[in-house]
């Protein structure tokens, strides 16, 4: 190996000596050869910038046209958890207005982003393991933005399909974020009875104060109006909620049904709605809403498109 080595050394000085001067007495010029040029490579096209919601034109009317908080549910798994949380707090004693539901916390069977959608289901099944347990044959989910957002004042949207089994009760509202109810007031966005096929073609659009709500309200009952969607289970349709600090107004895909005025005079008692209130979506099973429950029930859902706020 060395000899070999050592030959083929003396070649290649022999090759280079005759370049050196010319390729052994030759005149003609040794040709140089450049390496061929490198295409450039080309950059990367941008990612596409995101694209603004269309401003309704409800919302546009009322002035509200400044989006300041949204879930468009674009990534896959567990609700984003910097915008929603879980309610779970009635979980061991038992929900009130006698639902039968078990609210679950980061658990992809009772609240799972898919494909662009909040799918937030109900089934039949006991999780008699968990810590909270109260003897609930059914799992839900109630999602809160409670300490991560709330807001005084705006246009509120939610595109949602609504589920068609008997026995559900779907909500899309708000609470004040003081704790007390019915002092701080709720706007009920959309509920939806369960005890029929007729309850599931119809939404209800409600407003709860000291003064107005349907266990002690010294003025009457809850303060509000439904409104007929035939496919609200099979297609998805917008609702909304227009808030300022005259009114309080709930619709449906644009059409106004139900308007709460605010009193003059008025006080804490008739209009507590100058606070910050959170959103909530659920799904509960059964109770005063709800009806029975059919004992053929396995699951169901809401699936939520996007939630969106708009303010001045």
């Amino acid at each position: 190996m060395r000899r070999a080595t050592a030959t083929a050394t003396a070649g290649l000085l022999l090759v280079s000596a005759l370049v050196g001067c010319g390729g052994g007495g030759s005149s003609d010029p040794v040709p140089v050869v450049s390496a061929p040029a490198t295409p450039a490579t080309p950059a990367a096209p941008s990612p596409p910038a995101p694209v603004s919601p269309a401003i309704p034109a409800v919302a546009t009317l009322a002035e509200f046209t400044r989006l300041v908080w949204s879930d468009e549910f674009s990534v896959d798994g567990l609700p984003d958890a910097s915008k929603w949380g879980y309610d779970t707090d009635r979980n061991k004693l038992g929900w009130y207005n006698n639902e039968l539901q078990y609210y679950a916390a980061n658990r992809l069977e009772n609240a799972l982003v898919l494909g662009g959608n909040l799918i937030i289901t109900a089934r039949k099944e006991s999780l008699a393991t968990a810590a909270d347990y109260g003897n609930q044959a059914y799992t839900s989910a109630r999602m809160v933005s409670r300490g991560k957002a709330s807001w005084t004042y705006g246009f509120f949207e939610v595109r949602a399909k609504l589920p068609c089994s008997w026995g559900t009760w779907p909500a899309i509202w708000m609470l004040g974020t003081g704790g007390v109810w019915p002092d701080d007031g709720e706007i009920d966005l959309m509920e939806q009875r369960g005890g029929s096929a007729a309850d599931k073609t119809v939404v209800l659009g409600t407003i709860h104060t000291r003064a107005y709500n349907y266990f002690n309200g010294f003025l009457g009952a809850g303060q509000g109006s439904s409104k007929s969607v035939p496919d609200a289970c099979t297609n998805f349709h917008s609702y909304q909620l227009i808030w300022d600090g005259g009114k309080v107004a709930i619709g449906v895909d644009g059409v106004t049904y139900f308007t709460y005025t605010k009193p003059t005079p008025f006080d804490s008692n008739t209009w507590p709605f100058d606070n910050p209130q959170y959103l909530i979506l659920n799904l509960a099973m059964g109770g005063d809403l709800g009806g029975a429950v059919p004992i053929g029930f396995v699951s169901d859902q809401m699936v939520v498109d996007y939630v969106r706020v708009y303010q001045l």
